[in-house]
């Protein structure tokens, strides 16, 4: 007899296209979330811990590329198809503020303050607004050579991952400067970019694996080749011992960071 343990999957009925970005939000007094963008243009917000539906964020006119949540859990940004990237009251599910593009927004991310929004997308352009004054024109870093997939902020405000939609790697820009100062090479582009909540590790997913970099020295620390085409990944945020991956076939999977194991599924 097989003694194995076989993984029961966890079922949260929700999105009805790929899912395309997923983002863990800290641990907050409540505990931690889970956002999700999908194709179906609606962001979800989820209890992190058990997977349960909590809300959905409506309000986009096409499908939602990138989601991510604030230090605190209490807003959620999303970028979309729609040429927007939005602002959302996480307690309410209300729209804060719709920040205008002039083509398609991929990418969005939080300050560590929740100062600052920062979007790329189609227009190959890194822009940073001010949230505190939402109606300011935004802050361009600089210009990417391709249409740009990803970013986050690494080592507080000072320096911004991106990758591209045309080539592999993920770029690291001095936020001063504007200038590229790192990349960390991959053989396809990067859809997924994260810095993991302890700033240790880098995640990046880039459609047949899921990878693990030093985010101080940048060295490649694990990588594992995941089941199917994989859009996005996220390492937990509680104790770092798990990872989930989402893609094309419209399930979250869960994965052991040690072994690379999957060890649960739960529907999106």
């Amino acid at each position: 007899m097989d003694k194995r343990k076989v993984a029961v999957p966890l079922v949260c009925h929700g999105h009805s296209r790929p899912v395309v970005d997923l983002f863990y939000s800290p641990i907050t007094p409540d505990g931690f979330f889970l956002v999700s963008a999908s194709k179906d243009s609606s962001p979800m917000l989820r209890n992190g811990e058990t997977g349960d539906w909590i809300g959905t964020f409506e309000g986009h006119k096409g499908a939602v590329w990138s989601c991510c949540l604030d230090a605190n859990a209490l807003f959620s940004a999303s970028g979309s198809a729609d040429f927007t990237a939005k602002l959302w009251d996480a307690l309410t599910g209300d729209e804060k503020h719709s920040f205008e593009h002039k083509h398609i927004v991929r990418a969005c991310a939080f300050s560590e303050d929740t100062h600052l929004l920062l979007t790329g997308g189609f227009e190959k352009i890194l822009r940073i607004f001010d949230l505190n004054r939402p109606d300011a024109p935004p802050r361009e870093v600089g210009n990417s050579s391709g249409s740009i997939r990803t970013v986050a902020w690494l080592h507080g405000d000072q320096t911004i991952l991106s990758s591209c939609t045309d080539s592999g790697g993920v770029r690291l820009w001095d936020a001063r400067s504007g200038k590229i100062v790192q990349t960390l090479e991959t053989k396809s582009p990067v859809t997924s970019a994260e810095v993991s909540r302890d700033g240790r590790y880098i995640t990046t997913a880039d459609g047949s694996s899921v990878k693990f970099w030093d985010a101080n020295h940048f060295g490649l620390v694990k990588g594992y080749n995941m089941p199917c085409n994989t859009e996005s990944a996220s390492l937990e945020p509680k104790l770092g011992n798990i990872f989930i991956a989402g893609g094309e076939d419209m399930w979250v999977h869960v994965f052991d960071f040690h072994t690379g194991e999957q060890i649960a599924i739960t529907s999106s």
